[in-house]
């Protein structure tokens, strides 16, 4: 009997590849991963043969790879030797073969999502510079006394208002709110026991 190639998806993150090779109830499965590229075979229940190999894009680190075998698939996380480099493609050639599939469920742009962190952390830091220089926060006592049937029928908890900004608790959750709407909305560690 012939071998097949097994479908195959792929997507990129910033220290690895992820592939998933698609073949439900594998038996006999080997899965070799070397710096320039991966070697795949298994049987299927119906005795049908599949064999994969591709040549990466670039270098990967072999040693720091790894495959889980489910039910279902084989999934292969692949280190990049290169971190936070963008791989536009699996494959070294620029030539994509009909079983080979980006898995858009998993797929997202990645790149600069450093900067948009980095905003972010700034954003709220700024928030709470602001809030924390308004005066004192609102005492933590209050919240023993908050209706938690409110709050899960999704009805407001408790509010307090300091200058420009009102303060809306609901469990550890506080909604900051000024006169022209909702504002930011921030998940505080709060530690009740």
């Amino acid at each position: 009997m012939a071998r097949q190639h097994a479908r195959t998806l792929w997507y990129d993150r910033p220290k690895y590849v992820f592939m998933e090779f698609c073949v439900e109830d594998s038996t006999d499965v080997h899965v070799l991963i070397e710096d320039h590229r991966i070697v795949f075979s298994c049987k299927n229940p119906d005795g049908v043969e599949f064999y994969n190999e591709i040549e990466f894009y670039a270098k990967v680190n072999c040693k720091d790879s790894q495959d889980k075998r489910s039910g279902r698939s084989i999934t292969c996380f692949v280190r990049k030797w290169k971190e936070k480099v963008a791989w536009p493609r699996l494959t070294k050639e620029d030539i994509k073969p009909v079983w080979l599939s980006v898995d858009f469920d998993n797929w997202r742009d990645w790149e600069g999502e450093e900067e948009v962190e980095l905003a972010q952390v700034e954003h709220y830091a700024e928030l709470l510079k602001k809030v924390s220089t308004k005066g004192p926060p609102p005492a933590m006592d209050d919240l023993d006394a908050l209706d938690m049937a409110a709050v899960s029928d999704g009805r407001i908890g408790e509010e307090q208002t300091d200058g420009a900004f009102d303060f809306l608790w609901i469990g550890h959750n506080l909604y900051i709110c000024t006169h022209q709407g909702f504002l930011e909305y921030l998940s505080l560690c709060v530690c009740m026991f």
